[in-house]
């Protein structure tokens, strides 16, 4: 018997938002006018320590800054 593995839009933005919320750190480039623009997400603070060392020695004129992102469920309207 075939199982059905279509699975519906909503259940894959839940996927995707539950995915997300999982990868609290994130390195934000800092730009002009009080800005930030998120580069990447991380679980674990090592790794994004590590990555944010990376991107420093790579672009040595960039500004970046850790953060963690605690992104909360926005209120439809």
């Amino acid at each position: 018997m075939a199982q059905d593995t279509h699975t519906s839009h909503s259940e894959q933005n839940e996927s995707a938002n539950y995915k997300n919320r999982l990868n609290s750190w994130a390195i934000a480039r800092m730009l002009p006018d009080m800005k930030r623009e998120i580069v990447a997400r991380f679980r674990r603070r090592s790794d994004a320590d590590g990555h944010m060392q990376l991107l420093l020695r790579v672009t040595p004129d960039a500004n970046f800054m850790l953060v963690f992102d605690c992104q909360t469920e926005e209120a439809a309207a």
